[in-house]
């Protein structure tokens, strides 16, 4: 084979690698910071019951001062 077809052949190679790429990109998805600390909440590790306590101390706090905050908006 000449220079000719051995580039003709690597041309038709990489359009059919593109064409076989994949019918759709995949969708990667990021998890959030509390996401992963409920994964990590359920694991059977030492200190994941911790991350679990820490993320329901969390939760209380935010729904006192969610509570705190609509006292002064009242009419």
């Amino acid at each position: 084979m000449n220079r000719r077809h051995l580039r003709a052949l690597a041309v038709t190679a990489l359009l059919a690698a593109a064409a076989c790429g994949g019918s759709e990109p995949e969708e990667q998805t990021e998890l959030t910071r509390a996401q992963k600390d409920s994964i990590v909440a359920d694991l059977p590790i030492p200190g994941a019951r911790g991350v679990g306590n820490a993320m329901e101390a969390r939760d209380r706090a935010n729904a006192r001062a969610a509570q705190h905050d609509s006292i002064g908006n009242r009419p």
